[in-house]
């Protein structure tokens, strides 16, 4: 059977290829996995196109060494072959220092938070869509944006569920400021949606977000970023150009203060002053583009905003998002690809994965160092690894998706979300040689005929004090993984 997001997927994905005119000859939808790649390649994510070579990539991470506990995957790193199904290996999960703390729910979408509000309470927020809204896909689905109370997090307690236009389709729009306690996103799809934008509240009790607006402001919406200030949130549209820039400074009032139609972004981060925007760039030469936004953050009448550098590199597949970081005084930015180019399985497909980007000279950004797994490369490819449960699904497969950092400033540790292969969790403290510390990947249990594998595509989020990452999975809900064996890095 199924499980219940993948059906959402299905559902939702049928629907719109049998509006434009795909459908099997009995009249009802019918999807293929190549129609599918199709579809994304030209309407969800830009213009990246498919090699028709192998493409060169960097070298594999190198792998963790799991110690005491672990249940470590096999020979090939990140991969959960076909034969771990067959043998019931693959139920009993994969982990290398690591170990569950707990775990909430059964379907989880693409962003995870921790927030402790002004009394010192501790939430977790994650949205429960994968790609397309499941209230309207599937009615046994818990759709929105999921509130937990994490006082003991052992025992995860949900608060709220919200459930206004944006959080119950936020796509990769979740976004939450720290610093004013708001959290919000704007409505939207994997290709896009009318970009309803909603904001809460979350400063005063976390455990109850109290809705400020639900607008139109976002144009059209799909992904998203805040200003660390908290007063600019910028909605991307991502199917086609479009960058909006809202001031949020009265959140009950929020107000369009810069739009484009120059750009194709999918994920935006900014950095301390909110003056550069690092975007992850889908345009005809996917990447890395970084934007003078000062004036609109200076909130000048008509802003001017200006291109400062582009950077692409030979294995870039769908570019995600960025994250800045300062690692021993030095600027960097973790940049991570979402799936591969073309179809997921093909060797000639390039996998993106995930890099470290020098920028402290932001007009002449350079990558130092990638994380990636062996499942990843060509090689791994080519063997039968496209039998493996999701691997050849368009929307799935051996990638990347998702990163996250316990800080901003010497983080030393990265935690991805890296679909089938679970959470993978890199010591990036020399950024030009990032390893591998920690893995945790827990395939969903379905049962015979399908078995569907991971689907890891949250950025994570991370308790610091308990050593412990927090990421939610498709298939099987909101994670709690506590790190051991040294994993995690004692300056932490």
């Amino acid at each position: 059977m199924i499980s219940s997001p993948r059906r959402a997927v299905a559902l939702g994905v049928a629907s719109l290829l049998a509006g434009v005119g795909i459908a099997s000859a009995s009249g009802s939808p019918s999807v293929s996995a190549e129609a599918l790649s199709g579809w994304l390649s030209s309407h969800a994510h830009g213009s990246a196109k498919a090699s028709s070579t192998v493409p060169k990539v960097p070298a594999a991470s190198p792998k963790a060494t799991c110690g005491k506990g672990s249940h470590p995957e096999g020979n090939v790193q990140g991969r959960v072959p076909l034969a771990d199904y067959a043998s019931g290996r693959a139920v009993k999960g994969y982990t290398c220092n690591s170990g569950a703390v707990a775990h909430v729910g059964s379907t989880g979408g693409f962003k995870t938070f921790r927030y402790a509000d002004r009394t010192g309470r501790v939430c977790a927020f994650y949205d429960g869509t994968l790609l397309f809204p499941t209230s309207l896909a599937h009615d046994s689905e818990a759709p929105g944006v999921h509130v937990l109370d994490m006082s003991d997090p052992r025992r995860p307690v949900q608060t709220a569920r919200l459930l206004t236009p944006a959080m119950d389709s936020p796509h990769e729009s979740l976004a939450l400021n720290p610093l004013r306690g708001l959290l919000a996103a704007g409505m939207g799809t994997p290709a896009t949606a009318p970009g309803v934008v909603d904001i809460y509240d979350v400063s005063q009790d976390c455990r109850h977000p109290v809705l400020q607006s639900s607008t139109p402001l976002g144009i059209l919406g799909h992904e998203s970023g805040f200003s660390p200030d908290g007063r600019t949130l910028w909605i991307s549209t991502t199917a086609g150009p479009g960058v909006t820039a809202i001031d949020v400074s009265n959140p009950v009032l929020p107000s369009i203060v810069w739009h484009s139609f120059t750009y194709t972004f999918h994920g935006m981060n900014l950095n301390a002053d909110g003056t550069r925007l690092y975007g992850a760039d889908l345009g005809s030469s996917p990447g890395l583009t970084v934007l003078d936004v000062s004036q609109v953050q200076k909130r000048v009448k008509a802003p001017v905003v200006t291109q400062i550098s582009h950077l692409t590199w030979p294995e870039v597949s769908i570019p995600q998002n960025t994250i800045p970081v300062t690692i021993k005084g030095h600027k960097y930015l973790v940049e991570f690809d979402e799936y591969s180019q073309g179809t997921s399985a093909a060797p000639t497909s390039a996998v993106g994965a995930a890099r470290m980007i020098n920028i402290d000279n932001d007009r002449k950004p350079f990558v130092t160092g990638n994380m990636r797994l062996q499942v990843n490369q060509p090689a791994a490819r080519a063997t039968d690894e496209s039998n493996d449960p999701g691997a050849a699904y368009p929307v799935q497969g051996y990638a990347a998706h998702y990163c996250g950092v316990p800080r901003t400033v010497d983080p030393t540790i990265v935690a991805c979300s890296f679909i089938l292969s679970g959470l993978r969790v890199f010591n990036i403290a020399d950024p030009y040689h990032p390893r591998e510390v920690a893995y945790f990947n827990m395939p969903a249990p379905n049962t015979l005929p399908l078995k569907s594998g991971a689907y890891a595509m949250s950025a994570p989020s991370f308790d610091v004090k308990n050593h412990s990452v927090w990421y939610a999975d498709g298939d099987s809900g909101f994670w709690n993984v506590h790190l051991t064996n040294g994993a995690w890095p004692a300056a932490l």
